[in-house]
């Protein structure tokens, strides 16, 4: 049943037709897995076809104005003189003790426009942390409504992307401006499952239209709408941490191991003193992966123990591997626990066994 209290995107009713399971997510009624197939067979089809998700909850900014690229680079980890003009980064937004209040994409259009797709729940906060530290002549907006955002991804997903005249031989981590019939559409070459995949941003009036020829071009391939539950399980396999569980304000992006998305030679970024501290001592805990050896599935808030029943560690993200048939999942563990190790999950009471492993879980071929 819908909940009238939730936000809703353009394809609400596309999913309620389509007889999704629907349930809460950072605030929005999202479709968790569509009938007449389930997590299972949206998950096969991303990895061996195609499959659409949307994801239009997904925060949207703009941050424009003279210096406006040097004001974000001087404020979110990432260095953006790595990337140039038509280029995207992956980033966090800290605050001074090091925690990580978001981790986003950057889309970098000029020195003077940064467009921004922070987490839905934290794309308020995100945005106000900015707005607030901006120096007079640049800008901030939120832009949440402005666009949906589709998630096209899997080995076919340049083809659908063909199918409806749209770009898609751009390099990984790169955007363009396209149209589709006379209306505007930012094509991105990212995703969040590993695979071959593509974003795709139409106005938010426009979305529900745009939805319906992708669907409909990749049903033609093999194809699906995919819901959240599919996206959960496509990025836990490629070890890709999730905000408010591998990453917050209390796990920092040296303990998820997300420091390459730090820029550590910049003189400022919002967190540095903190971070450049951990760094010389050591974070206590880093980010693994866990891969079950029985029947047991991991689950967040689960404890790790060692062989001598010590405690090493907490379960951050844990799923059913739909490509491994077994039990996955991400650890905080002290840092003297190694890769190979073999530990236990307490599992409902039950001693359940696996192996520490480095993620991805799965081969990955994003690029």
């Amino acid at each position: 049943m819908a909940d009238e209290n939730l936000l809703r995107t353009p394809l609400f009713q596309r999913h309620v037709d389509a007889g999704a399971k629907l349930a809460s997510f950072g605030g929005w009624e999202m479709p968790i897995e569509y009938a007449g197939g389930g997590v299972l067979a949206e998950h096969r089809a991303v990895r061996e076809a195609v499959g659409v998700f949307d994801v239009s909850h997904l925060g949207k900014g703009r941050v424009t104005g003279q210096g406006a690229a040097e004001f974000v680079n001087a404020s979110l980890t990432n260095d953006l003189a790595r990337i140039g003009q038509g280029q995207a980064q992956y980033t966090l937004c800290c605050d001074e003790s090091g925690g990580v209040v978001d981790d986003l994409i950057t889309y970098l259009r000029g020195a003077e426009d940064v467009f921004l797709v922070p987490n839905a729940a934290n794309t308020t906060g995100v945005v106000r942390r900015l707005a607030d530290a901006a120096p007079p002549g640049i800008e901030v907006a939120n832009l949440h409504t402005a666009y949906g955002v589709l998630a096209v991804q899997g080995p076919r997903s340049a083809d659908v992307l063909a199918a409806l005249g749209l770009p898609a031989d751009g390099n990984y981590m790169t955007f363009r401006d396209a149209e589709r019939k006379g209306r505007p559409v930012m094509v991105c070459r990212s995703g969040y499952t590993g695979e071959l995949g593509f974003e795709l941003l139409p106005r938010w009036d426009d979305t529900a239209e745009v939805w319906d020829a992708v669907l409909a071009a990749a049903r033609g391939l093999g194809g699906r709408a995919c819901g959240l539950g599919a996206r959960d399980t496509l990025r836990t396999e490629m070890g890709y941490p999730l905000h408010g569980q591998d990453l917050s304000l209390s796990i920092s992006p040296l303990r998820a191991r997300a420091g390459w998305a730090v820029g550590w030679g910049k003189e400022r970024f919002w967190g540095r003193d903190a971070l450049l501290a951990e760094r010389a001592a050591g974070p206590a805990q880093l980010l693994w992966g866990l891969r079950s050896t029985d029947r047991g599935i991991p689950r967040p808030h689960m404890r790790v123990l060692d062989a001598t029943g010590a405690d090493v560690g907490e379960v951050t993200s844990g799923t059913f591997s739909p490509t491994l048939r077994a039990g996955i999942g991400l650890a905080l563990l002290d840092r003297a626990v190694q890769e190979g190790a073999e530990v236990s999950v307490d599992v409902r009471g039950r001693r359940s066994t696996m192996t520490v492993a480095r993620p991805p879980f799965v081969p990955s071929s994003p690029k």
